[in-house]
């Protein structure tokens, strides 16, 4: 069967949030013909693979033709004729064609479509579902915890708080399907409460969560708390709470300013604070808790909470190798949150994901706040072992194209779902 590469098209389309993103589509000598859609992030950290951007008035600068152009013309001509089922050798010459070390010349965005459009081509033309091509390049396949948003502020709801999410983790179910009915009957639960209490609500935020307007980041955590008992779960035995908290945006000179409350806090004072909140509540992961370059920071938080919760690195490692590298050495973080279009080609994602096990730490794949109906991102997560999927919430139908697909993938009956009497 030939598997080269034959011809590569790129379309301009819109993502979650009405913002332009990448669709490429490869064609195979074959004639088999697959495409992948790109994510893109809101809440983004400074060491990330640059999404390749049109500038001018046009989407107000958002426009992706440029990267579009690139796929179709220098990326095309580099990698016609290569083998697509090498999926390391193709990465590879992306990143040399591209020569940058942010992929900023022709785009993260151009350069990732082209890289998961080869491995959804090649499975295509194989006959067998994506995750088995995807769990060739590393990886013990299992289906994810799914790691759902409930409440949300930061970024992601017009900052009416300042934790960017408050998410529900459902590990302690005996499969995927009772795992994600559970979620849905959290999230229904803590609209009740929300309605029952006269909380404001500014709609659903960009992953799907309640945007309500409370008094203050910790009743957040009351309300959901409180969802799950009334939801008629067992806080940290069947679900537990996870903590996007972001804290880059809210920090700058040294100091964490949580403006809906009127504070201001040093990284010492925001660590006894997420202690505070991991023995009143039933936190056991917490992302992003301080700003993406504070490292000596990020080493206390560890020291002091590390053996008690999963810390999760998002913009502080930004599935970057080197720094997750740098985290390990240096004991700073024990977690990575892996999303691809952070570094730009399948086979450094699962670089990180092959670090992150080697050194006994968690991992949890994720979406982006601007996401498509590309299922792409739940094959990935099976087929890596990652254990842990984060999405957003289950009211969009961007994000439930990733957990329905978890849904075909364990009735097929190939992957295995492991309860976790403990979590992370």
């Amino acid at each position: 069967m030939d598997l080269t590469i034959a011809k590569l098209r790129a379309q301009e389309i819109l993502d979650s949030r009405g913002v332009p993103t990448v669709e490429v589509e490869m064609t195979l000598g074959c004639g088999v013909a697959a495409s992948a859609q790109v994510p893109s992030g809101a809440s983004t950290g400074r060491h990330e693979a640059v999404e390749l951007r049109d500038g001018g008035a046009r989407y107000a600068g958002k426009g992706t033709l440029r990267a579009c152009a690139n796929v179709e013309g220098e990326i095309a001509r580099a990698v016609a004729g290569m083998d697509a089922a090498e999926q390391a050798v193709l990465d590879a010459r992306l990143i040399e064609l591209d020569g940058t070390a942010n992929k900023g010349r022709l785009g993260g965005n151009a350069i990732l479509g082209v890289s998961c459009a080869a491995a959804r081509a090649v499975a295509a033309a194989a006959g067998e579902p994506l995750w088995k091509r995807l769990a060739r390049l590393g990886g013990r396949p299992r289906l994810p915890v799914p790691m759902v948003n409930i409440l949300s502020g930061g970024l992601h709801a017009g900052r009416q708080m300042e934790v960017q999410d408050f998410l529900a983790v459902a590990h302690g179910f005996p499969s995927y399907a009772e795992a994600l009915r559970a979620i849905a009957d959290i999230h229904r639960a803590a609209k009740a409460l929300l309605d029952e209490r006269g909380c404001v609500l500014t709609g659903v935020a960009d992953e799907g969560g309640w945007g309500p307007i409370l008094k203050s980041n910790e009743e957040a955590l009351e309300v959901l708390s409180l969802a799950i008992e009334r939801a008629g779960y067992r806080p940290l035995e069947q679900v537990s709470i996870a903590l996007d908290i972001a804290a880059s945006h809210f920090y700058a000179d040294g100091v964490y300013e949580l403006k809906s409350e009127g504070r201001r806090m040093s990284a010492g004072e925001l660590i006894a604070l997420y202690e505070r909140w991991v023995e009143r509540y039933p936190v056991r992961s917490i992302e992003d808790g301080l700003e993406q370059d504070d490292w000596e920071g990020w080493k206390e938080l560890t020291a002091r909470l590390g053996r008690k919760v999963q810390l999760v690195g998002d913009d502080f490692f930004t599935t970057n190798p080197a720094r997750v590298g740098r985290g390990i050495a240096e004991g700073a973080g024990n977690s990575v949150l892996v999303k691809m279009n952070q570094i730009g080609t399948l086979t450094e994602t699962f670089r990180v994901l092959e670090m992150a096990r080697a050194a006994g730490w968690t991992a949890v794949v994720s979406a982006r706040s601007g996401e498509t109906e590309d299922s792409f991102l739940a094959d990935l997560a099976s087929a890596s072992g990652a254990g842990q999927i984060k999405v957003g919430s289950v009211t969009r139908s961007e994000r439930l194209a990733k957990y329905n697909r978890l849904l075909w993938l364990e009735r097929a009956g190939e992957l295995a779902w492991r309860p976790a009497e403990r979590y992370p």
